[in-house]
């Protein structure tokens, strides 16, 4: 009896703590989210007023006319979130592996490095350097490579390279994090048993630090989707993403319940990613 209402007042205790973080999410989160719901559902009528009656017509726009912005932003995150895996898993595993300290922090130091500017002015950068009379052109010029310049700018390379700089360091430090919690005897027993090198790594290593991966995944991926600042000035139209269709709908178009199905949509997407990690953990950790 006595521990049945200890419980009951740490339940209590606890729900008191946390009352200002569920008020903030409620008020913030919830009620936001609810209103953009409710907007994607009203008619759009002159100078961006919504009213009723209740339509599916954004929606049929949005998997209609804009599926085809839907499909390459979920190709360019994927093609960016597996790009990002191939160059942080080895990267990681590199920093993770140094015996000197020093060396581990410097190299994590230069992972983190590219926070310290401001992401617009890292992403105007990019525009210098990919331009037709930018530095990467100028190069290949110079040595003679080619004899015109390439167009770099405004295409979907543009955006998926911005991307992977950008996001990269969110690939590399949960990696970073589970091969560095690895125990590496594993890999030595493996070696006794007859394995080499190759089957080591895909049947002990990569397995066991696969939570980092999914987690590395799901943290690059979903930002990629509703990126829209690196679409917008890498990519053009031919880069043109749903960030940059939701931000184009609330501010000049001011097509509210357009914008709102959209979000809805992105949302939607960003869950099923977040479902994915969830179910992909529980049956890693399952097994």
């Amino acid at each position: 009896m006595l521990e049945a209402q200890a419980r009951r007042r740490q339940q209590r205790s606890g729900l008191l703590l946390a009352l200002p973080a569920i008020i903030w999410l409620g008020l913030f989160f919830l009620l936001p989210l609810g209103i953009v719901g409710v907007f994607s559902f009203l008619t759009r009528e002159a100078a961006g007023i919504v009213s009723l009656p209740f339509t599916l017509e954004h929606y049929e726009r949005t998997f209609g006319v804009f599926s085809v912005v839907l499909w390459r932003s979920v190709w360019i995150s994927v093609v960016s979130t597996v790009i990002c895996l191939l160059i942080g898993y080895p990267l990681a595993f590199f920093i993770a592996t140094r015996q000197n300290n020093w060396v581990r922090q410097l190299c994590l130091f230069m992972v983190v490095l590219p926070f310290w500017t401001n992401f617009l002015v890292r992403t105007y950068a990019w525009r210098i350097l990919l331009g037709d009379q930018g530095t990467i052109n100028a190069i290949l010029q110079g040595l003679g490579l080619i004899d015109a310049p390439l167009t770099l700018l405004n295409t979907p390379f543009a955006v998926i390279l911005g991307l992977v700089y950008g996001f990269l360091p969110f690939m590399v430090l949960p990696i970073y994090a589970s091969v560095d919690r690895f125990d590496f005897k594993y890999v030595d027993a493996a070696h006794d048993l007859g394995a080499n090198d190759i089957k080591a790594f895909f049947r002990v290593v990569l397995p066991m630090t696969l939570p980092g991966v999914f987690a590395g995944s799901a943290l690059v991926f979903i930002p990629c989707v509703g990126a829209f600042v690196t679409p917008d000035l890498l990519g053009g139209t031919q880069g043109l993403m749903i960030g940059n269709l939701i931000s184009r709908q609330f501010g000049q178009s001011l097509n509210l319940p357009l914008g709102s199905a959209l979000s809805v949509t992105m949302m939607l997407i960003v869950m099923v990613a977040l479902l994915a990690y969830v179910r992909l953990g529980n049956r890693r950790l399952g097994g």
